[in-house]
């Protein structure tokens, strides 16, 4: 599952950083940017809990195995940016407030996709012995 779900939750993330950006720069589209960002939060969790597993799994624990350890630390950082944007959007803050979170979690979320595949990458180099 989680490899269809990494796949779409990318997808999900660019049109919703298009439709963020839009609204940023237009103030026009609010309520579809802010639909987009609560599926991205929804799928990101998705992910995070399939990932769990597959650490449990593979590793032998839900989170924090060491082949994993900053990139779950990471995972854990964006999740709370994320969640901070469901909470300023249901506290009703000010929408270029809500909007400037979404994107710090964007960002947070780039760094770690960047780390995951740097890792993948990394295992890859190494089993076809060029490391």
């Amino acid at each position: 599952m989680q490899g269809v779900l990494a796949p779409l939750q990318f997808l999900v993330f660019l049109v919703s950083l298009a439709l963020v950006i839009r609204f940023m720069i237009t103030g026009a589209g609010y309520d579809l940017a802010t639909a987009s960002i609560v599926l991205k939060t929804l799928v990101l969790l998705t992910i995070m809990v399939t990932g769990a597993i597959w650490e449990k799994v593979v590793f032998g624990r839900y989170l924090f195995a060491p082949a994993f350890f900053w990139e779950d630390v990471f995972s854990l950082a964006v999740i709370a940016l994320h969640l901070t944007y469901v909470w300023s959007l249901f506290a009703g803050w000010p929408h270029d407030t809500q909007m400037w979170i979404a994107l710090a979690a964007y960002a947070a979320y780039v760094v770690n996709a960047a780390q995951f595949l740097w890792k993948l990458r990394m295992a890859r180099l190494e089993s076809e012995g060029r490391l």
